[in-house]
């Protein structure tokens, strides 16, 4: 049955934290990953600055889990992935699958059902899932496969662009394997580490959300678009409020994303509107979530 509920969320106490993380995620194969950048921005105007993965190829999927189950203290860490699939328009994650209609059971759900190698997710995929997603144009037309969760479709009404669907697996654009994947790192880190707006925030301790690096850019005074150059970077930050970091080497778009973003959740953070947005509904937070910034 679909979720229609309309009863308006009840308005949180504003949570208080000393320090917002950004990570930028990644679902490709692999056990290390150059497309992971995490980012470290502490309450006031000092700059954020990234934190180095434990080996020089990069980050595993894992070795994230464990860095943030390790932090103290009042922490918002943002990731940039989505935190589950539409429910609302179908009543279902996935028809046809016996899958559980909230989103905790159902990360716990997928993360049994995955095969896969630090929180991989194209054993899902391309095995139990294999008939939800757009791997190409032997499944036939693309059009078929595309469903939004409620916040994508109030992101795109409002002019933010087009967010990309949770099933397509092609292209550069595609969210799918590094959503999926996503899922199960949020399966590792619950009930330990409360999700919003899945859960409610623990005075004292961290809280994950989802963010969007495209959106917290746009919140930087641009269009959303990479920085790829330290004047960039800096003048973004600048009008976040927050100092530069001085890069003694050039820094991927994956770098200067997360350390925008760090600084856009200290930023937004106080704000009561964004934990309270129009249109996030009690039905809607236990099933699809939403992303932290979209209004």
């Amino acid at each position: 049955m679909a979720v229609t509920a309309v009863e308006p969320v009840t308005v949180p106490t504003v949570p208080r934290f000393e320090r917002f993380a950004a990570i930028d995620w990644s679902g490709a194969r692999g056990a290390r990953h150059r497309g992971i950048a995490v980012a470290v921005a502490d309450a006031g105007s000092s700059a954020p600055r990234l934190v180095p993965p434990p080996h020089p190829a990069g980050w595993a999927r894992a070795e994230v889990a464990d860095w943030l189950a390790a932090q103290p203290g009042a922490l918002l860490a943002g990731f940039d992935f989505s935190f589950a699939p539409p429910f609302v328009a179908r009543g279902a994650y996935l028809p046809g699958l016996d899958a559980p209609d909230t989103g905790p059971a159902f990360w716990a759900w997928l993360d049994r059902l995955c095969p896969d190698p630090d929180l991989g997710a194209h054993g899902f995929i391309e095995g139990p899932g294999r008939a939800h997603f757009w791997l190409g144009a032997a499944d036939g037309p693309k059009q078929a496969f595309l469903h939004w969760r409620a916040c994508e479709a109030r992101f795109n009404a409002n002019g933010g662009g087009k967010a990309a669907t949770v099933f397509d697996c092609v292209g550069a654009a595609q969210v799918a394997k590094a959503s999926f994947s996503g899922m199960r790192l949020l399966a590792r880190l619950t009930p330990a580490i409360p999700v919003w707006p899945f859960m409610a925030p623990q005075p004292g301790r961290p809280l994950v959300v989802e963010i969007y690096t495209r959106a917290m850019l746009r919140y930087a005074g641009g269009r959303g678009l990479k920085l790829r150059d330290p004047a960039g970077l800096a003048a973004a930050l600048a009008a976040l409020d927050s100092e530069a970091p001085s890069p003694d080497r050039p820094m991927s778009d994956h770098e200067t994303d997360v350390l925008v973003s760090a600084a856009a959740l200290r930023r937004l953070a106080p704000q009561p509107r964004w934990w309270t947005p129009e249109g996030l509904t009690p039905g809607i937070a236990r099933t699809e979530g939403w992303t932290f910034g979209i209004a």
